[in-house]
């Protein structure tokens, strides 16, 4: 079974969570950080975007902006804006989106759950990028960005949740700037939440791969420098929100190719009738899984598989995203790695298809695909089986808030 452990958080004074709660490090570029932290010293992406402090001329990944991350985090601590709960808690957290209201539980799961596959992955991740992130943990000796974790959900633990939610006064509860609604309770009982979760097999990484592998990676480190390591050091846990995947939103994570190379869109419309349906006219937003919203020269186009491709007992190539990697990207657009290719964009859900809209539109040439959400039982099918999704499968809403609750280690 995979462990669920409380800690004791560094975390805001209640006056200034908002101010200091900052959107995840890798939502926005250094430009948009900038602007969001603009006029704010308190903001969070002084820690986890700390190159916003730097000359543009510095690049993202040096060392210098890791030492800047401390720098930022320890004059949070120092203004008084971060204060250290005495005694280890688990937290809930709520957000609320519109008419979406999920709850997840807060505490540190473990980095050997994680490196056995009792914490399973559906995502590859780059090198490079868990390289960059490892080095920001051990910085900051701290993980100051949830990882986001689901479980299937277990009527006991969701009857204890909301006991303990009923029961207990919030400690922030705020609205952000983007409308999403944040509340936290500390839950200093915390032993019948960790028990109850010893009855959950397993734990999914929903979002967060490159920052489970750097919690991996940044716990073998300190493990080598330390010869008294014993096992029960705060670096063998990292920092992880679990919601329930009944509550999960998955919005659709779209495509934009810049050109047709080698078609024009007459030979385009011709060739896709080889594989599927094809509509005109249709909605910008397909209705279900196995339909595919097209946008090719001012025009939406319905674009619908065959019901034998849906079929598949391959849980990866019966996913959308594979089916029109394998039958349109690949073999009729020459985008034969969506991962490296630079012909190719991907647009989360969250923006609209009016952006899919706007990018070909401005570039006059291309074309957009409108997909439909993964559902949540189909990425555990990918995870229980040890593959991976195809890239950027998944846009998670709403994101989890950095700077709330922070791990030291």
């Amino acid at each position: 079974m995979a462990t669920l452990r409380s800690f004791p958080a560094l975390r805001p004074r209640p006056e200034l969570a908002a101010r200091v709660a900052s959107v995840p490090y890798d939502v926005v570029d250094r430009e948009e950080a900038r602007a969001l932290a603009a006029g704010n010293e308190s903001s969070f992406l002084h820690v986890v975007r700390p190159d916003i402090d730097l000359a543009d001329e510095v690049d993202a990944h040096d060392a210098s902006v890791h030492r800047q991350a401390r720098i930022a985090l320890d004059r949070l601590i120092d203004s008084d804006a971060l204060l250290r709960d005495r005694e280890r808690a688990l937290y809930l957290y709520r957000q609320t989106m519109g008419e979406h209201t999920q709850i997840g539980v807060v505490g540190c799961c473990s980095v050997d759950d994680y490196d056995s596959d009792l914490i399973k992955k559906h995502e590859k991740t780059r090198s490079d990028k868990e390289a960059d992130r490892t080095q920001h943990l051990l910085s900051l000796r701290a993980h100051a960005g949830p990882v986001f974790l689901t479980y299937r959900g277990i009527d006991s633990i969701d009857r204890l949740i909301a006991d303990l939610q009923a029961s207990t006064q919030p400690i922030y509860d705020f609205l952000a700037p983007d409308g999403v609604g944040h509340t936290v309770w500390r839950i200093a009982n915390h032993r019948p939440l960790e028990r109850a979760f010893e009855s959950v097999p397993c734990f999914y990484v929903a979002d967060g791969h490159h920052r489970s592998a750097s919690a991996s990676q940044a716990r073998s480190d300190r493990r080598a420098a330390n010869a008294e390591h014993r096992g029960d050091e705060a670096y063998n846990r990292f920092l992880a929100v679990l919601f329930p995947a009944d509550q999960l939103q998955i919005l659709a994570y779209n495509r934009v190719v810049h050109d047709l190379p080698g078609l024009g869109p007459a030979e385009l419309l011709e060739r896709l009738q080889e594989s599927f349906e094809l509509t005109a006219d249709a909605a910008p937003t397909p209705p279900r899984r196995g339909c595919f919203s097209m946008y090719l020269e001012g025009r939406w186009y319905g674009l619908r598989a065959p019901r034998a491709l849906l079929a598949q007992s391959d849980p990866v190539a019966s996913l959308d995203a594979a089916i029109l990697q394998s039958r349109v990207l690949g073999p009729l657009l020459g985008i034969d790695d969506p991962r490296t290719s630079s012909r190719v964009d991907f647009v989360g859900g969250i923006r609209g298809t009016s952006e899919l809209e706007r990018r070909v539109d401005a570039r006059g040439a291309g074309v957009a695909f409108a997909l439909h959400p993964l559902g949540v039982e189909q990425l555990m099918a990918v995870a229980d089986a040890g593959r991976v999704l195809p890239p950027k499968s998944t846009w998670f809403e709403p994101k989890l808030r950095s700077g709330l609750l922070i791990h030291e280690f």
